[in-house]
């Protein structure tokens, strides 16, 4: 056998999938053509400067980039060009809290009032960490008040939120309880948010090139966000944005995050049981089973179904929760996801760990949330054929 026809063998299988446990191998260039069919009409009708694919089957990764990082410059977008990544930050901060509890430095059936002081005489006297962290500490809004969006702010307007429901009975989606989740976590550990995130857990997560400050030095692959207007935009400063919406990341970094969601046995023994206490579920609200940061519903799963639990209407009005008692760890057969945005970007993150499949797809426009999910499923719907 010739050096040639090895070579030609090693291109042929570093270019094959083996969907599942088919037996079935797709050519990258087959994957190619299913993934360019579902971005292109999008990207077109949503005038979206650029979008970056990454998909993970069986461990091996596969990247697909379209137009441009910046159209100013005309950029190209690539697997390592960041994007803000808006609420899919949850899912991190949510990995930092349940590291925090599995380190013994945290419990999150503490009152945030006796893990942060300072809130005590407050109505978070009566509310948890863990309903701080599953949007159900009764209603916190969607976003801080202007007036209170500032770090210096912020501890004021808890001191006087009043609630509208007895804790633990609704979900209301929220980056301010998302936010004190995470703030209390680093409290508990003893170090500032953005520290412990970028010495420490992103790194024992591999990942090498995810930021909640871009360096300098990676300015360069920073993408242009665009807003509803096609205007230049990128997220500014607030109140617990690191917690809640605060990250930076690469199609390539994020898939590897996905890659370690599905597959933690190569992680620390405790990172291990903090993915898997975020994979936890606390409470259903429909279809849809809440966890810390990802959301998950059984699979197989429809399309109307995702694009119900992932509906305006879920982000923006209270729902009623029932709890499971005990939590229920998460299921064989389950689709984790979870969308974000911030004014000039939207993303998202969806995968099945029993089906060894995930998917991340990065743009620099926000456009709508059930454009992405559409756009997640065909992919997904055919690779899974």
């Amino acid at each position: 056998m010739t050096d040639k026809t090895n070579m030609d063998r090693l291109k042929t299988l570093a270019v094959c999938v083996a969907v599942l446990a088919t037996g079935q191998c797709v050519a990258q260039d087959q994957i190619e053509t299913v993934v360019n069919a579902a971005i292109r009409p999008v990207m077109q009708a949503q005038a979206v400067p650029g979008i970056a694919v990454a998909i993970t089957v069986n461990g091996q990764s596969h990247y697909f980039n379209y137009g441009v990082a910046s159209k100013e410059n005309g950029k190209a977008v690539t697997k390592d060009t960041l994007f803000e990544i808006g609420s899919v930050s949850k899912t991190f901060t949510a990995t930092l809290a349940a590291y925090a509890q599995a380190t013994g430095k945290l419990s999150l059936s503490d009152k945030a009032s006796s893990v942060l002081p300072e809130l005590r005489g407050s109505a978070f006297d009566n509310i948890s960490v863990l309903q701080l962290g599953t949007y159900s500490a009764g209603g916190l809004p969607l976003q801080f008040p202007g007036d209170a969006d500032a770090p210096d702010k912020m501890l004021g307007y808890f001191k006087q939120w009043k609630p509208t429901y007895a804790a633990g009975t609704h979900r209301q989606y929220s980056n301010p309880s998302l936010g004190l989740f995470g703030y209390l976590a680093a409290k508990s550990m003893g170090q500032p948010f953005d520290e412990l995130m970028e010495k420490s857990l992103l790194p024992e997560l591999g990942l090498k090139h995810t930021y909640l400050k871009v360096p300098q030095t990676q300015m360069g692959l920073y993408a242009q966000g665009y807003n509803k207007d096609d205007k230049p935009v990128r997220v500014g400063p607030g109140a617990l944005d690191s917690e809640a919406y605060g990250v930076k990341t690469s199609a390539a970094d994020l898939i590897r995050y996905v890659e370690a969601n599905m597959k933690p046995a190569s992680l620390e023994d405790p990172l291990q049981r903090a993915i898997a206490m975020t994979h936890t579920g606390y409470y259903k609200v429909g279809e849809m089973t809440q966890g810390l940061g990802w959301e998950f519903y059984n699979y197989p799963v429809t399309l109307d179904t995702l694009l119900a639990g992932n509906s305006t209407q879920m982000a923006m009005e209270a729902h009623e929760v029932q709890w499971l008692n005990p939590p229920l760890p998460q299921p064989k057969n389950v689709l984790i996801n979870k969308t974000g945005s911030t004014s000039g970007f939207g993303t998202y993150v969806a995968y099945i760990p029993s089906e060894d499949i995930g998917i991340v797809i990065l743009a620099n426009k926000n456009y709508p949330n059930p454009e992405r999910i559409k756009i997640a499923h065909t992919i997904l719907s055919a690779l899974l054929k």
